[in-house]
């Protein structure tokens, strides 16, 4: 076993999660959607996603293959988000839904991409080193940033759904929704900037957790989560383990020199 962080160890056995409820299923999970049905192999693809979440996310946790792992996740990932997700921007690009939904693959690709330079071989550095060198890990806690301001900004556009999902015992829902998405905000400019940006990277980790627990986790746990509950409760845990993953990314001292 090969166990960089703990992150590192959460956001293998989420993605190998996310393959086993993908091949039970029989369906994109929600990382995955929205995917047309008229999308050609659309079968085959659901079925290629679980196996690659399933094996890639095994392999991560395996010395020997790590590297490879890594590099396959990160890749499918990202050609996966541009193809997927970024087409919505296009089509929309003043919705800022098209980014909020484009930001959570952002963060995954993020975190896959910290674990590939971490991960990466003698060949990577040599014949890819544009995605495994030292700037790459740069670009991936920028691509974090990125999608945590998106994620902020969703608050304040989409509030009429962001408050109702405070906890009933908070007071103040449009307060707490408006101080999440400041929050969001902040600690995105400063992982962009580099300024106190690992304070920021695990601040933002600890507020995707804490929402994963306080939103979803009752909910579950009274089982009275609908299937569309189901499937943001998932992202939500992936967020959760990607951003830590991230967070982790500034604690060994190859933060790429833009901690302070």
């Amino acid at each position: 076993m090969r166990i960089a962080s703990v992150g590192h160890v959460v956001f293998a056995l989420t993605m190998i999660a996310v393959g086993i409820a993908g091949l039970i299923q029989g369906d994109f999970t929600q990382i995955w959607q929205p995917v047309p049905n008229t999308w050609p192999a659309r079968e085959a693809l659901v079925y290629l996603c679980a196996v690659i979440s399933l094996g890639c996310g095994a392999g991560l946790l395996w010395r020997r293959v790590a590297a490879l792992a890594a590099r396959v996740l990160f890749f499918y990932l990202l050609v996966w988000m541009l193809l997927i997700k970024a087409r919505f921007i296009v089509l929309a690009p003043l919705t800022e839904g098209s980014y909020q939904s484009c930001g959570e693959n952002a963060v995954i690709v993020a975190a896959a991409w910290v674990l590939y330079v971490r991960f990466a071989s003698d060949w990577d550095r040599r014949h890819l080193r544009l995605f495994s060198g030292a700037a790459a890990l740069r670009a991936a806690q920028v691509l974090f940033g990125l999608a945590l301001i998106a994620f902020g900004l969703s608050h304040f556009v989409y509030l009429n759904m962001t408050a109702p999902l405070v906890p009933g015992w908070l007071p103040w829902h449009d307060g707490w929704a408006y101080f999440t998405g400041c929050t969001y905000l902040a600690a995105g400019l400063a992982v962009l900037v580099g300024a106190r940006a690992r304070l920021a990277a695990t601040l933002a980790a600890w507020q995707m957790g804490l929402f994963t627990v306080l939103v979803w986790t009752p909910l579950l746990l009274a089982g009275t989560l609908s299937s569309s509950q189901g499937g943001e409760f998932l992202v939500s845990w992936i967020l959760t383990a990607a951003a830590w993953v991230l967070a982790d990314s500034y604690r060994d001292g190859k933060g790429g020199g833009y901690d302070t």
